[in-house]
């Protein structure tokens, strides 16, 4: 991304740790701790397309209260318990030869628990916000050399550190939840553990979101590219990429940034319809810088596109409990021409507008089309908000109970 000197946007690099030195002591398999039914489960088209894995780190610093081994316990019987609600983490997934999808085998055979150690301290690592290369440390990978039917779908992992400070890492893969089911689940695992009954009973019916018969795409979407076929396929991959290129950035957004953003949108306001939100104004931002950001090959007649992340449960009269992934990418196009000469407050409204097409039935009709097509998202960036899932809810659970 291009940040202008005249941006409000100011970028930091906090501290690097690429090595915690993180020994594994132990690793063990938890099933559910009580009998659960061996069934398949069906993954709709949107959690078709979502087949990898997802990574977390919680931090905890140190409470003299609770012995390494009781806090290992403790997380132990408390995933144990979690399991038989979410019986589809102790699964496995696979590909089903006859119906050409992927779904998930719920057969108990167990999700992984991990017990690691790190040479550091909470306070020595730095900025636990920013996204250090040392944190890949602290999350179990999955184990991508074996089958994929072999493979287990969550995995949590606790580290502790020399202060007494633990963290608890979580991968899952993403065809299991979104990042909203995903703080539900957190919010079960805590309510768990501090002996109450779940937060959130979970909605595991993936039927919901299923395509309708026969499909019926009923709008364009320039928003979904349609992977060809192996005749059409040429040479080079479409995944290509140059790893060492890739680069990761915080930016910092003071509630004066976000007033500047907001003051620029209106000075060149032209509809009094524009919501100029947080979000709109970030993602528009964003999409500018991007779509500016080409070098000597920017072309001001070329279309770029911006993809953000819109949760389609109200739209669609899903249950807020639905745990299946329900996350789809609204979008806006306009030419760098047009988005480099024009005011902020257009590309705001142009991002408002892709939220409203994103109807429920606009949502069925993307469904659909991957009920024929087989593709993902298409765009030059893709957007997605977390600063209103809510992680500090979950302090209202007492994690660890004293004993």
């Amino acid at each position: 991304m291009k940040i202008d000197s005249k941006s409000p946007i100011k970028s930091s690099t906090p501290k690097i740790i690429h090595d915690l030195k993180v020994v594994i002591h132990d690793t063990i398999t938890i099933f559910p701790s009580h009998k659960t039914e061996k069934r398949s489960m069906f993954l709709s088209n949107i959690d078709q397309t979502l087949n990898f894995n997802i990574d977390i780190v919680h931090f905890f610093v140190m409470d003299t209260r609770y012995l390494k081994k009781i806090v290992v316990e403790k997380l132990k019987s408390t995933l144990s318990k979690a399991l038989v609600a979410y019986d589809f983490l102790a699964g496995r997934l696979r590909f089903n030869l006859e119906s050409q999808r992927f779904e998930i085998d719920c057969n108990g055979l167990g999700a992984l628990f991990v017990v690691g150690s790190s040479e550091f301290e909470l306070g020595e690592i730095g900025d636990l916000v920013y996204p250090n290369p040392g944190f890949r440390q602290l999350v179990q990978k999955s184990y991508d050399d074996m089958p994929i039917h072999d493979r287990p779908l969550c995995i949590l992992q606790e580290t502790f550190f020399k202060c007494g400070g633990f963290a608890i890492g979580m991968t899952v893969n993403h065809v299991t939840l979104d990042a909203i089911s995903l703080k539900t689940f957190l919010e079960n695992l805590a309510s768990l553990a501090a002996d109450k009954p779940l937060a959130t009973t979970p909605f595991n019916d993936r039927h919901l979101l299923a395509a309708r018969s026969p499909p019926q795409i009923k709008f364009d979407h320039p928003e979904l590219l349609k992977i060809p076929t192996e005749m059409d396929l040429p040479s080079a991959t479409i995944f290509d990429y140059a790893k060492d290129q890739l680069d990761c950035k915080i930016f910092n957004l003071t509630s004066n940034d976000i007033a500047h953003l907001k003051q620029k949108a209106k000075d060149g306001h032209v509809s009094a319809n524009v919501k100029f939100s947080k979000f709109n104004l970030v993602a528009a931002h964003v999409w500018r810088c991007k779509a500016l950001s080409y070098g000597t090959n920017y072309d001001p007649q070329r279309v770029s596109t911006v993809l953000y992340a819109v949760d389609v449960r109200f739209r669609l009269n899903l249950p807020q409990s639905y745990t299946g992934n329900a996350i789809l990418s609204a979008y806006a196009s306009a030419r760098c021409k047009d988005i480099e000469e024009g005011p902020l407050s257009k590309l705001v409204e142009m991002m408002v507008e892709g939220n409203n097409r994103m109807t429920g039935e606009y949502a069925r009709s993307v469904i659909d089309w991957g009920e024929v097509n087989k593709g993902f998202p298409n765009g030059d960036c893709l957007i997605s908000s977390a600063w209103r899932l809510g992680s500090t809810d979950l302090e209202e659970y007492s994690l660890w109970k004293p004993q």
